[in-house]
């Protein structure tokens, strides 16, 4: 944070100082509010911040003008925050004190076009006040060296040493992933506030690890395959069970089926280790695969059809068997009930109950298996170019996937 510690000289009147106010508002609001999203959660960072600049506003004739103005800012953000721990231990009734603090994520860099998210709350929380304040300061909030020394009242020099030696406990304390870990925290990598923390156990350890590998099979293959360079870097998220993941994509009462879903560039999904009583650890895992490959489609046509990407993405991830298909699918390939491509654009739960998902894999398999994967990947860049294409209008496709299908099963 390149002049936050910049010292600022004496006002010749109030509108000055209300000016010079003004600038470190927009100088200095981020950093405030990244510090309350780490202290507390994000859901009242933004109104806390604005809380700290109108009291400072209210008080700024108490500024020693030959001080940090940063420093004095950030002193009443943390007194702010001592003031909500008070509040919140009132309500639930438990002690709570300036060491609390919500769990944190950082993410490793495994791949080129992928993070994934590792919780490191549980970590922090074994440092001492000092040390979890030092790393919080200089890595989740972006001060300086120097600006992390003015509000701790240590020498730079002390703060540097401190902070070093608070890296290599946390890189014990993460054990094998602590060399990756204290690396992606150096550079800068985001920050996830998540409602509930979970410890860096034996088994959420492997979690990751098998997601890695799941992982590196399939996304520079899928890149390459679909010819496309991403637009940005994937996120994976992991929830601890199915109702922590409903909850978090705003979809309560979802069926248990539904595990999995992205959100602009960030895949969400529940964890492995709780995959619910419809799938399996490693049908969530595939999850991961499938959710990219559709993530992938919408980032070359953000226009591009339901049935597409679902399909394109079952069709990479293979997590349904063809028994699977061939039974869930039999009783509407029999009674000539096979959904035309328009009904598989259905965005509600009957996408389920209607077999969209097989039936999407169904047609992107067609089209791979009868017209290869050039046209698959002209149907991806334009998808309502049927004639062009495959010199077919879309009934004349349809019907003859129908007989593909029909003759497949």
């Amino acid at each position: 944070m390149s002049g936050a510690h910049d010292k600022y000289p004496a006002y010749p009147d109030e509108q000055g100082k209300m000016k010079q106010f003004e600038a470190a508002y927009s100088q200095y609001r981020s950093a405030i509010c990244k510090y309350f999203t780490v202290k507390i959660n994000r859901t009242v960072a933004d109104d806390l911040t604005q809380h700290v600049f109108l009291k400072a506003a209210e008080n700024l004739h108490r500024f020693n003008a030959n001080s940090s103005l940063f420093t004095w800012i950030f002193s009443i953000a943390q007194n702010t925050v001592k003031n909500e721990y008070r509040s919140l231990s009132r309500k639930k009734g438990i002690i709570s004190d300036f060491t609390s603090m919500e769990p944190q994520s950082i993410s490793l860099d495994f791949a080129r076009f992928v993070d994934i998210r590792i919780d490191i709350g549980s970590a922090l929380k074994q440092l001492n006040e000092l040390d979890q304040q030092i790393i919080t300061l200089h890595y989740f909030v972006d001060c300086t060296l120097l600006e992390v020394a003015r509000i701790v009242g240590m020498r730079e020099s002390a703060v540097k040493n401190r902070l070093y030696r608070a890296l290599e406990k946390l890189r014990k304390l993460l054990k094998e992933w602590g060399d990756i870990a204290v690396m992606s925290i150096q550079d800068r990598i985001s920050i996830v506030s998540k409602s509930e923390g979970q410890s860096a156990g034996v088994s959420e350890k492997k979690v990751h690890r098998d997601l890695f590998d799941e992982l590196k099979r399939s996304v520079v293959q899928l890149v390459s395959k679909f010819n496309h360079e991403p637009s940005r870097k994937v996120v994976i998220e992991i929830y601890p069970d199915l109702p922590t993941f409903h909850e978090a994509v705003g979809e309560a009462g979802a069926p248990n089926w539904f595990m999995g879903t992205y959100e602009d560039n960030t895949l969400k999904i529940v964890s492995p280790l709780n995959p619910g009583p419809e799938h399996t650890y490693a049908s969530i895992l595939k999850s991961t695969t499938h959710l990219f490959a559709m993530w992938l489609v919408r980032d070359i046509n953000p226009l591009a059809p339901k049935w597409l990407s679902q399909g394109i993405g079952g069709y990479e991830a293979k997590q349904m068997s063809e028994s699977y298909i061939r039974d869930t699918t039999a009783e509407a390939i029999r009674n000539g009930a096979i959904p035309t491509l328009a009904q598989l654009e259905n965005d509600t739960w009957d996408f389920e109950t209607m077999g969209g998902f097989q039936f999407s894999y169904l047609m992107v398999e067609f089209i791979d298996k009868q017209y290869g994967l050039d046209a698959l990947n002209q149907v991806i860049g334009r998808p309502d170019n049927c004639r062009g294409i495959f010199n077919r209008s879309e009934s004349e496709l349809h019907e003859q996937w129908v007989h593909y299908i029909s003759a497949r099963f």
